[in-house]
């Protein structure tokens, strides 16, 4: 026995991953096993029995490799998942392999769901399993928690530095990645969903990444923001365009985010989570109840779209609006309306405020005020004793973050058209917050890589409706048990002392 290998509980395993499976057990349950059809005349409830027991088989087999990984036996789990990853492949490609007449029976025999997206996946994990017990027969040993601590913040410090040249990278493919996918408008409405994420996680990080102050209630400025705009954009008399309310919209919010910081100045943890929480749905249920004002629950509807220097992207322009693809035709070359070019120029736009509220936010950390926010997340006693005035701290912070919400909740409401309560449920603050702590706090370019994979990981699970939620907690446990601190938690000194050379003159 080697000796970074561990003797094995076999009771104690298999209690474990017996728990595993019941739990799969319960969610697949209701997530999987009950589906109502559309049948003539009525509704039927069909069950899916096979799939809830592969579920469950699943989850058992991959927590005992997962324990078999922790314990030291990477051999075993590098066999295993190879094994599998093999019969798995076959039961994807049976008609690369065996020709069409006996690809349908291999498939159904060999694989346990219908959905080919949910079979790639379990191949997928299998895969993984046996890449990461391969690697792991390179690494430290599992008795030495903190070389295992060092080596995870060295991984992240080199993620740093590739995130460097990754982060302009990211830059340029979201540019041109109208260019590629320009005509499909499905692609370019979860792209405008997803960094309309980007902007809000990047809103949300100055408050809880850089200031350390959690906030549950950020949909809140989010909803101001969007009704702000709705208002003045629909009552009659005053019908600002996008760009006039744009501003309004975010010093509204910011303001709503100076005022709910006065009451917490003196809360923290827990309790401040609970506040903002409260706030938010206060927000909330104002909107619905004042009916008067906001239209409550039926919204508001007959938002206008952005312009560009007057042109409309709309097929007919409204009255004393000029078409953009007229004006076109007419000034340079002759070009037909699609669709698709609104979408272009919605993603264009978002795509420019998010890359307003980054730079901000990595200027913010260079000055004194975004200094003071790091000292306020790391100790706010030692921060107030350094001179440092928290109230000031917190309000610049909840006033910032809530600001650039108000920009995202404007730009939500020029792209859908139509605002409701039911668009700013807590459910938003949610995933928001998960974007941020998945992410990294403090992490920018970690918040890109958290809204992709929880943005557009279940707009991926689209076609298989019933895996889409499962599949958004399953990514949430994996990344939190392979990276409890974020994707990118380490972070690089905003300031750094230089010492003096030896022999140089003071």
């Amino acid at each position: 026995m080697t000796p970074d290998v561990r003797p094995l509980d076999y009771a104690a395993m298999a209690k474990e991953a017996g728990l595993t499976a019941f739990v799969v057990l319960m969610l697949a349950v209701v997530l999987v096993g009950l589906e109502l059809r559309d049948v003539p005349g009525a509704l039927a409830l069909y069950t899916r029995v096979p799939d809830v027991v592969a579920a469950c088989v699943i989850a058992f087999i991959g927590r005992i490799a997962v324990i078999l990984l922790r314990e030291g036996y990477r051999d075993a789990v590098m066999i295993g998942g190879g094994i599998a990853s093999v019969i798995l492949l076959i039961g994807l490609l049976p008609e690369v392999l065996f020709g069409t007449q006996t690809a349908v029976k291999i498939a159904n025999r060999l694989m346990p769901f219908e959905a080919p997206v949910v079979r790639w996946c379990v191949f997928a994990a299998a895969l993984i399993l046996a890449a990461r017990a391969a690697i792991g027969r390179r690494r430290l040993r599992v008795q030495d928690v903190n070389a295992r601590v060092a080596a995870a913040d060295r991984a992240g410090a080199r993620m740093q530095h590739i995130a460097r040249y990754a982060g302009p990278a990211l830059g340029f493919a979201a540019v041109a990645l109208p260019i590629v996918y320009g005509h499909d408008q499905q692609a370019m409405s979860v792209a405008i969903l997803v960094m309309t994420y980007i902007m809000l996680g990047w809103g949300l990080n100055i408050v809880v990444g850089l200031a350390g102050l959690l906030d549950l209630g950020y949909v809140a400025f989010y909803a101001v923001g969007a009704y702000t705009f709705a208002l003045l954009a629909t009552t009659e008399g005053i019908e600002w365009s996008f760009w006039l309310c744009l501003p309004m919209a975010g010093a509204l919010a910011g303001l709503v985010g100076v005022l709910l910081g006065f009451p917490v100045l003196r809360l923290r943890g827990d309790y401040l989570a609970i506040v903002t929480l409260g706030f938010g749905e206060i927000i909330r249920v104002v909107i619905q109840n004042w009916a008067s004002f906001t239209k409550g629950p039926n919204g508001i509807t007959g938002i206008p779209r952005p312009t560009l220097f007057g042109l409309s992207w709309e097929e007919e322009a409204p009255e004393g609006q000029t078409a953009f693809w007229q004006w076109f035709s007419n000034n340079l070359w002759p070009v037909e309306y699609s669709a698709a070019h609104e979408k272009i120029f919605l993603f264009y736009i978002i795509l420019f405020l998010a890359l307003i509220v980054n730079w901000f936010a990595l200027r913010a950390r260079k000055m004194p005020i975004g200094r003071a926010w790091e000292a306020l997340r790391e100790d706010e006693i030692a921060c107030r004793s350094l001179g440092i005035n928290p109230t000031n701290t917190k309000l610049t912070a909840f006033g910032c973050g809530a600001m650039f919400g108000g920009f995202a909740g404007a730009f939500f409401a020029t792209s859908q058209g139509f605002v409701s309560p039911e668009s700013f449920v807590f459910i938003e603050s949610a995933i928001i917050l998960a974007i941020v702590v998945l992410g990294g706090f403090g992490s920018q370019l970690g918040v890109v890589l958290a809204a992709l994979l929880l943005i557009g990981l279940p707009e991926v699970f689209r076609e298989v409706k019933d895996f889409r939620m499962l599949a958004f907690g399953l990514a949430m446990v994996a990344i939190m048990l392979w990276r409890p601190a974020g994707l990118l938690a380490h972070r690089e000194p905003t300031v750094r002392l230089k010492t003096a050379r030896a022999g140089a003159k003071p």
